[in-house]
């Protein structure tokens, strides 16, 4: 090999790694049938919060924490200390931090200047034409991407079965639009372009003078100028890469924007060139964040600590007095913070009843198929592939089944006859009276959503009895739940009972995949009653009672009702039982509302919760999961009793028991539950320190695209992240910007050996992304995680480790 082709096969290496640590920047984005949280800095994690700042401030124009105004509000009125200021920055490790909590404060007073990213070629060219090129490119990559992602929305479907590369080759060549506009022969620029779309990237490299050290971050920036779009690809290479392939669309997306780039430099003014030279040199420096990423990293950790400090105050609370005879009740509920409400509201209605928080897709990992649909709904967390297949209704309903599909199909057919080209304006004119009924309906309030009432779901193929077992045991024991079962154990998966909401899935069980959660709930209920399975369980040491019946159950948690499915099994022994479990949800349903009633706009009383679901003009339905700020992994009795005002997942976990297998219990909550509820803060985070990055803005701006995202008006950019109205209530913010606390009542050597063995989990807390505590036998803070496998006492606290209490 001679020296040019070894530094040819350099370059190309340098160019895939560089493309590959730009792909790892970006952050997936699910589609809206399945719209599940994503943390938006999933790409950063590696580093710090002021680090990633620095990154992102260039490439984006983006703070990645609030105006230094709304910290000092809260240092003002006392709710963040001095103390908390001072050990924030004593816990800071960055080199040019202030030196003085009094220097913290005067940068927190001045508001720092505008942040500006470096300048694109598009940038530079807009100045110098004076047209927005960079909004064009959004505009025609936009109109292209619709089609090309489309889900079933258009009514003509553009062509399949090519790449991204091709298939955006041949639309451009045929697009007038940036020639019209100003970029002469730019279609017969792209129809010269490399048919490769890795070849195109390395011509753009060389055309464009970029160098080693600048390629990351330059093609990093490129690709979020495509916003949401570029997160659906990220998505589809996540997929491909959870099932062991690879996919190229993102880097596509990259060698079409670089395209965009070249054309600009090689076709447009010759100034361009000069600024360009300026510009790109920038992408070599390594982001370092100054004085106010510092300072606003210190001061987001000050507000973390006021936070932290005011969950400890309740933790060590008096707990109230457990009652260890049989419970009257036991109800499973998501970890989600929704829940929390709930699950206090009905302990309030009987002593008796006991609570449990498990992961809403009750550890059962499937991919299941709804009756009289084709279609594969992936029901389980983002991070894993499905374990078991499932499918509603017997083998006995094929009639009902088929005569279904023929009502569905009728129904699709009548649809796109009212939005046809031709039909379109005739519809309108003839049946335009029959809709009277249905409009003033639902302009009345006067129709809903039903809850999701399939037959029983079953597994197809069948699990066999040693796997029915093993599933059972591995539930209940990551339940925490093996002894004392009452005579009626409530199984309650959650959705949400929303109209006219685009983003409706994100409102449901986001451990399922963004479905709502009764179907796994009856598979496990299922499962746990299979008198086979329960024989089997004996002889693990997990006893049943014969009297116990599993009953499935689907929090509303839009109208906090919940729905128990009574028609999946008979239970003559348990009629009355289950008349009372009905009777006791509907009186915690009623005082959660009214709960809930305090914090949502326009709502004054708990009756004003339910009408919300039905409304179409309504853009906050309900909260969802805005105000969380706390992961509890405890016993339940740790809690109860106590409000935690819906900001915190509960997952009900007791670490002696999980000692003796070697916590495998506690590794999952670590590196599944726990990840999960990560991306669900950072993103409600990032929605609301960066909406314009990573929001999707106004709803009432918002038109459905391609079936799988919103548009902010008319065309340009995927809107990914949550909207507006998520995080905020028209005058303030709904939800507070605090990156999660996780609280595990567990020996810290065993948090440790977890962490050692997880490196993206151990990233998490070790560069604060999340916060990690220790809790002591009594469910007080006892330790904070410092970072590099060490513990610091909290806040003065004596050692009360669990440890320590079991030796003592």
């Amino acid at each position: 090999m001679t020296d040019s082709t070894e530094n040819a096969a350099l370059s190309a290496s340098v160019q895939d790694q560089a493309i590959d640590a730009a792909l790892r920047h970006i952050p997936p984005v699910w589609p809206l049938s399945s719209f599940v949280a994503v943390n938006p800095f999933m790409g950063q994690t590696g580093e710090t919060l002021a680090t990633a700042g620095a990154r992102l401030a260039r490439v984006a124009g983006t703070r990645v924490t609030m105006p230094n105004a709304w910290y000092m509000d809260r240092i003002t009125s006392g709710e963040i200390t001095d103390a908390d200021l001072a050990a924030a920055l004593d816990a800071s490790a960055h080199a040019g931090k202030p030196d003085s909590v009094d220097a913290l404060k005067a940068l927190a007073r001045e508001e720092p200047t505008a942040v500006t990213g470096i300048q694109t070629v598009a940038d530079i060219a807009a100045a110098e034409t004076r047209v927005d090129w960079p909004a064009v490119i959004a505009d025609r990559f936009g109109t292209w991407a619709s089609g090309y992602f489309d889900e079933g929305q258009a009514l003509w479907a553009a062509p399949r079965g090519r790449s991204a590369w091709a298939a955006y080759r041949a639309y451009a060549t045929h697009d007038l639009t940036p020639e019209i506009i100003g970029l002469a022969g730019f279609g017969q620029f792209v129809a010269d372009a490399p048919e490769k779309a890795a070849d195109a990237i390395a011509r753009a490299t060389t055309t464009l003078g970029l160098d080693e050290a600048g390629l990351e971050s330059y093609f990093h920036q490129l690709l979020l100028t495509f916003g949401g779009w570029s997160q659906y690809a990220r998505t589809q290479l996540w997929q491909a890469e959870l099932a062991g392939k690879d996919d190229r669309t993102l880097s596509d997306f990259l060698a079409i924007r670089l395209l965009w780039e070249e054309a600009m430099l090689t076709l447009g003014p010759a100034s361009i060139e000069t600024r360009w030279t300026e510009a790109r040199s920038a992408h070599g420096n390594a982001p370092a964040p100054d004085s106010q990423h510092i300072a606003g990293e210190i001061l987001q950790e000050a507000a973390e600590r006021a936070a932290q400090r005011r969950l400890a105050d309740i933790l060590a609370q008096p707990a109230a007095t457990a009652d260890e005879g049989r419970p009257a009740l036991q109800a499973a509920f998501c970890i989600d913070v929704r829940s929390e409400v709930f699950r206090r509201a009905l302990e309030s209605v009987d002593p008796a009843i006991r609570t449990i928080g498990f992961a809403g897709f009750f550890g059962l990992s499937a991919k299941h198929r709804g009756f009289a649909s084709d279609v594969e709904e992936l029901r389980l967390p983002v991070l894993l592939n499905p374990a078991v297949t499932s499918s509603s209704g017997s083998e006995s309903m094929v009639d009902a089944d088929l005569s279904r599909r023929y009502l569905l199909r009728a129904k699709r057919a009548w649809g796109r006859f009212k939005l046809a080209a031709v039909s379109s304006f005739a519809f309108v004119e003839a049946m335009g009276p029959v809709y009277v009924g249905k409009l003033v309906g639902d302009a009345l309030h006067l129709r809903g959503q039903s809850p999701a009432n399939d037959p029983a779901p079953r597994f197809d193929p069948p699990l066999d009895l040693e796997t029915r077992i093993g599933a059972a045991e591995t539930v209940l024991r990551a339940m925490s739940l093996t002894a004392n079962f009452a005579r009626v154990v409530v199984l309650a998966g959650h959705g949400a009972n929303v109209v006219n909401n685009p983003h409706a899935s994100g409102l449901h069980c986001g451990a399922c995949g963004g479905y709502s959660g009764e179907v796994n709930a009856r598979l496990l209920a299922g499962l746990l009653n299979d008198s086979e399975v329960r024989a089997g369980l004996t002889e693990k040491g997990i006893r049943i009672p014969d009297d116990t019946l599993f009953l499935a159950g689907l929090h509303d948690t839009t109208t906090d009702t919940v729905t128990l499915y009574t028609e999946d099994r008979a239970f003559p022994d348990h009629a009355e039982d289950v008349k009372q479990a009905e009777a006791w949800m509907k009186t915690a349903g009623a005082i959660a509302r009214g709960e809930r009633a305090l914090r949502l706009p326009r709502a004054d009383k708990a009756d004003d919760i339910t009408v919300r679901a039905k409304d179409w003009a309504e853009v906050r339905p309900e909260w969802a999961l805005a105000g969380c700020s706390a992961f509890i992994a405890a016993p339940r009795r740790r809690t109860s009793g106590r409000s935690l005002a819906g900001r915190a997942f509960l997952h009900d976990y007791e670490w002696g028991p999980d000692s003796e297998n070697g916590y495998g219990v506690l590794e999952l909550i670590m590196t599944a539950p726990v990840v999960v509820a990560s991306w669900i803060s950072l993103q409600y985070y990032g929605s609301t320190v960066a909406p314009e990055l990573f929001g999707s803005g106004n709803k009432l701006l918002h038109n459905v695209v391609g079936g799988i995202g919103v548009f902010e008006g008319n065309g340009g950019l995927l809107r990914a992240g949550l909207p507006m109205q998520s995080v905020h209530d028209g005058e303030n913010h709904a939800h507070e910007p605090l990156r999660l606390s996780v609280c595990i009542e567990a020996p810290r050597e065993a948090m440790n050996d977890i962490l050692s063995r997880h490196d993206g989990v151990r990233a998490l807390f070790d560069n604060r992304w999340l916060h990690l505590f220790a809790m002591d036998g009594d469910g007080r803070l006892s330790h904070r995680y410092t970072g590099d496998l060490t513990w610091e006492a909290f806040e003065g606290e004596t050692d009360a480790s669990p440890e320590t209490r079991a030796a003592a």
